[in-house]
């Protein structure tokens, strides 16, 4: 490992999280990992729910947290990675399931008021889009790291922010729809801060530094 990846690394700060049980309104008991900021000063944290590709299982959503949640963490939010709890991704149902968790994770003292960013991974981020596109009032924007979609599958996002990225080499093949997601995107009417990332795979390197200045913007 890169000596120097490895000291930023070491200075990340540990992060911890638990599962946790929520009975739904819908009569549904779902797990979610959470974990909130240390030292987070003001009120409640705001909160992201990141959500991991897949099938979002208890591995994929527990493998999410520790990569890409726990970086949302260190930068001062709550962050909930929710387990699917039908072995499905968080489309349609799972998504309004998604909702009435939100719902419940909001009423805590430490969780701010307001709208909620979502984020996601491959199937997590697609989720994160749709989610959105049904509720955008609901949401601060979506940071989808990557996914693909389609005009039929998003609409209503006027204005809405859009943290998008894909690896040129993703083993997927989702860089050949680039392009066409990204104009689905634009012609829902989303605020769009797309990028194919040279030499990325499916599991596309992040660029802290362009996320953190978009993520000032949205708060």
């Amino acid at each position: 490992m890169n000596k120097f990846l490895l000291i930023i690394l070491l200075l990340l700060p540990i992060v911890g999280f638990t599962q946790t049980s929520y009975d739904l309104p819908d009569g549904t008991r779902m797990q979610a990992y959470l974990a909130l900021p240390a030292d987070f000063v003001g009120g409640g944290a705001p909160l992201a729910i990141i959500m991991g590709g897949g099938a979002g299982d208890g591995r994929i959503a527990s493998s999410t947290f520790e990569s890409l949640g726990q970086e949302f963490v260190a930068r001062g939010w709550a962050v909930a990675t929710p387990v699917s709890p039908n072995g499905q991704s968080f489309f349609a149902e799972n998504g309004e399931k998604v909702r009435q968790l939100i719902t419940l994770i909001k009423a805590r003292d430490d969780i701010a008021d307001g709208s909620v960013l979502l984020g996601g991974i491959s199937n997590g981020g697609i989720s994160s889009l749709q989610i959105a596109s049904s509720h955008p009032d609901e949401y601060l924007g979506v940071v989808a790291v990557p996914a693909i979609t389609n005009s039929s599958s998003v609409r209503n996002l006027t204005d809405f922010p859009v943290f998008l990225r894909i690896g040129s080499e993703d083993r997927l093949g989702w860089a050949s729809r680039y392009e066409s997601t990204v104009s689905a995107l634009e012609s829902a009417g989303a605020q769009v801060n797309a990028m194919l990332v040279q030499g990325g795979g499916h599991r596309v390197p992040i660029d802290w530094d362009n996320l953190e200045q978009w993520l000032e913007t949205v708060k």
